[in-house]
């Protein structure tokens, strides 16, 4: 029978750790060729971590990321090794190494070049123009790099019709929510398109805003996943491929020979890559796959996502501002899955306007939790502000003034636990918080990493209730999760007073933000004109705040940052 034993080696690389990196990739070079792996991929640009961003613009970079891949290739030997690193001719491209006995055989640029959402290749990076085969064995194989597997009659097609039975694609494609479903979708369209088998490998871990999810998958000719990478872990993926099988359902897809007249303009070239075939030593682990539902998938890319920003910055662990609401306790709850509870400090900071049953669930859930918990109450530090601007202020109303000066204490209190103990600051505003900027700058959004930037309240409400469900025992007091939210920031004050309720307003902000939906589109939902009108007036004005906001995991198809760059100064109304 004619077969492949294909790895994927689905990695968490770091940006710019050029030894790590490459001991990581020489690692799992080691371990397929004990599995008896013919051929083992790494993800787009592991060597440099992706995105690598205005790094690419040092010369010194690109010339240390060749050094890196210098050390990848001197131990790749036994088995043939594609490894993704930026290659260096009259220009940089996004590149393929195809290493086989400590040599470079050949590199593969990629085509298709994204400029859109977090993407910003075309500022970077030439495109491609080869559409090389390798031979391996007696196996044609195409390799080609993420964005090029999209298009329809992208580098793929054209392998596949000149000799690739297999068709390897290496990815850093991150993670966004119900993106897993649409990605498997449409490379189950691909491999029967091409009539190959298609091995998609993507890159696993937090890269700043960032996450990738791994979820790497190898679809047959017939369109059927016959191998799964994990979601959200790093794997290794060992799956034999019946190249046999592709050559039979060929017979019976004549259409291929009519495409295969328009390849006379491609520049088609056979590769061969000599190699030495290792016998296996042992058997590769059983696939640990597993489907989930998506609370489960969001929370596990907040947990991963706060895990490396965390630990990749050089972080000893997180401070957490508890109000006793939901999000800051959904926030701990994460930091504790990511870094363990011996790394998280949460503090309650009570005033005037807290009530009793915030400090009780705020100290339920420490404990619960098994994290240490700091009350430090803020009424003096209040009261001496008040005093201070009291002469200045006179005449004038209390307004939100007051009620910011409280965040902002909060905020110092917050940023001195941190200096003074070396852990980075978690804060725990929402995207719908952000949307509107129902938010104090330089108060609740002072710190380092904002992990539930782009989920919106209610998604907030559903996650915590997951994660009460899928524990031993729920850890988020019960009354977190029902009583009406509020910034006890004055008397009797709830979000209500100056918001509509989540359950209207946060359509209304995936209508305007996320899907760009007209002033009369988004009217045909639950909320008023002059509702929609009051919503999207704080969108547009908190802009200025966002911009000063720190970076946050992104979860949604727009979220706040590199996905939507709106202006500042900025007239234009759509109502």
């Amino acid at each position: 029978m004619k077969k492949l034993v294909v790895a994927l080696a689905q990695i968490n690389p770091t940006v710019g750790d050029f030894e790590g990196n490459s001991e990581k990739i020489v690692s799992y070079i080691k371990e397929a060729r004990k599995y008896g792996a013919e051929v083992v991929a790494f993800p787009e640009l592991a060597v440099t971590g992706y995105p690598p961003e205005d790094l690419l613009l040092k010369p010194q970079f690109i010339s240390d990321n060749l050094r890196a891949l210098n050390t990848v290739r001197e131990n790749a030997t036994g088995i043939v090794a594609v490894v993704g690193f930026v290659d260096r001719r009259d220009d940089i491209y996004n590149a393929a190494a195809v290493i086989s006995e400590r040599r470079i055989v050949d590199i593969y640029h990629k085509h298709y070049l994204p400029n859109y959402g977090p993407f910003d290749e075309f500022r970077y990076f030439q495109a491609g123009t080869r559409y090389p085969v390798y031979k391996i064995g007696n196996v044609g194989v195409g390799v080609n790099i993420c964005e090029d597997i999209w298009y329809p009659e992208g580098p793929h097609a054209v392998q596949s019709l000149s000799g690739a039975e297999v068709i390897i694609n290496i990815n850093a494609s991150p993670y966004t929510v119900g993106k897993g479903e649409h990605r498997e979708s449409r490379l189950v369209t691909r491999a029967t398109d091409c009539a190959s088998v298609i091995a998609y490998l993507n890159t696993v871990g937090g890269q700043d805003e960032l996450v990738f999810d791994g979820g790497s998958i190898i679809a047959d000719e017939r369109g059927n996943i016959i191998a799964r990478g994990k979601l959200f872990e790093e794997d290794l993926i060992v799956c034999e491929i019946n190249v046999e099988s592709v050559f039979m359902h060929r017979l019976q897809f004549p259409l291929r020979r009519q495409q295969a007249l328009s390849l006379e303009e491609a520049h088609i070239e056979t590769v061969h890559v000599p190699r030495k075939k290792t016998e296996p030593k042992a058997k590769p682990p059983k696939p640990g796959y597993r489907p989930m539902g998506q609370e489960e998938e969001i929370y596990r890319a907040l947990v991963l996502g706060v895990s490396d920003y965390v630990g990749k910055n050089g972080f000893k662990g997180t401070i957490i501002g508890l109000s006793g609401g939901v999000d800051s306790a959904l926030v701990a709850t994460l930091a504790v899955d990511a870094l363990g509870a011996k790394n998280v400090t949460c503090l309650f900071m009570p005033s005037r306007y807290t009530s009793e049953e915030s400090r009780e669930d705020s100290l339920a859930l420490c404990n619960n939790l098994g994290v240490k918990f700091i009350e430090i109450p803020i009424d003096d530090v209040f009261e001496s502000y008040l005093e201070t601007l009291k002469p200045h202020f006179k005449g004038r109303k209390r307004n939100s003034t007051e009620q910011n000066i409280q965040a902002r204490i909060r905020g110092n209190i917050l940023m001195a636990f941190s200096n003074k103990f070396g852990r980075m600051v978690l804060t725990t505003g929402n995207k719908s918080e952000m949307s509107v900027g129902y938010a104090t700058l330089y108060g609740d959004m002072a710190g380092g990493f904002a992990a539930i930037k782009d989920v919106p309240k209610t998604m907030v409400y559903a996650l915590a209730e997951w994660r009460n469900r899928s524990g031993k025992k729920p850890v988020i007091p019960e009354r977190v999760l029902w009583k009406e939210p509020s910034a006890e920031l004055a008397p009797g004050q709830k979000d209500s007073d100056d918001l509509p309720p989540y359950e209207v307003l946060d359509p209304v902000l995936k209508a305007y933000i996320e899907e760009e939906r007209s002033f009369e589109e988004i009217l045909q939902l639950e909320c008023a004109p002059q509702c929609a009108k009051d919503v999207i007036r704080m969108i547009d004005r908190s802009e200025y705040k966002r911009r000063q906001a720190p970076p946050g995991i992104k979860l949604t198809g727009r979220a706040f940052g590199k996905d939507r760059r709106f202006p500042i100064t900025n007239k234009y109304r759509s109502y």
